[in-house]
């Protein structure tokens, strides 16, 4: 799978955790533009994200979709596959903080393609 390119990503800091042996953290916000889609995805990582702005319609495989409005949060395990995120809004940015624990030097979003080829 290819390394994802999610939405506009400002990386702000990575740290190995000393605690975590092969883990290190990163922090990062990503901004929706208003309507952006981000195609299906999992990460290499525990993911921890908080809305500073707007409001986005998330989905995991099995789940159903919800909505996450500014000053919420959501987790995305390893091994979850992202099926549906969007901006909810068509005229307002989205934007969150992300905290990713990954392995040291991992790429923290990839691409998913089913097993046929298929998002």
């Amino acid at each position: 799978a290819a390394n994802a390119r999610i939405a506009k990503e400002i990386p702000l800091m990575t740290k190995d955790l000393p605690d975590v042996p092969g883990k290190e953290g990163l922090v990062e916000t990503v901004v929706l533009s208003p309507g952006e889609v981000i195609p299906a995805h999992r990460h290499n990582a525990d993911v921890f994200a908080y809305v500073l702005e707007g409001s986005m319609v998330t989905q995991l495989e099995g789940g159903k979709p919800q909505i996450v409005h500014a000053g919420e949060v959501f987790y995305e395990s390893p091994s979850d596959i992202h099926i549906a995120s969007r901006n909810a809004s068509k005229t307002q940015p989205a934007k969150l903080l992300v905290f990713f624990v990954k392995k040291i030097g991992a790429p923290p979003t990839v691409v998913w393609r089913s097993a046929n080829g298929a998002h």
